[in-house]
């Protein structure tokens, strides 16, 4: 089994595909202007709009109601992430700061609210870790 995405319902797709394009550096791939893939190397966000709900199942899921997952970005400069982002989020939850189990750690919301961390690590055994 390969875990390959997560998927984020929104009512704006482009807003939110110009968000992560910008946050990344990833350039979308566009299937139809209800959905947007951003690949990398590990995993992709997709990005799918409200209108693709009922190809699953009608009221499956909604936009702007996460509160209980993290969208996570292994980055190689977490406070250059920080510096870039700027006046382009509106809504930084923490600074970046340098967590107990080695990463350092940048946690804001995109637009629709999605929490989302861009990290790195810092520490000898969080580098070990992620090292590719």
């Amino acid at each position: 089994m390969d875990f390959v995405s997560i998927r984020i319902i929104t009512s704006d797709v482009a807003r939110l595909v110009d968000f992560y394009e910008g946050a990344t550096g990833v350039r979308a791939d566009w299937f139809t202007e209800d959905f947007a893939e951003l690949r990398t190397p590990s995993a992709t966000l997709a990005i799918g709009s409200t209108r693709t709900v009922a190809l699953f199942a009608p009221g499956s899921a909604r936009p702007a109601d996460n509160n209980s997952v993290i969208i996570e970005f292994l980055v190689a400069d977490v406070d250059g992430v920080y510096r870039n982002l700027g006046d382009s989020v509106a809504d930084f939850v923490t600074e970046p700061t340098t967590l107990p189990w080695g990463n350092r750690s940048l946690l804001l919301r995109d637009p629709d609210g999605n929490l989302v961390n861009f990290f790195t690590p810092v520490t000898p055994v969080a580098m070990e870790k992620f090292a590719r």
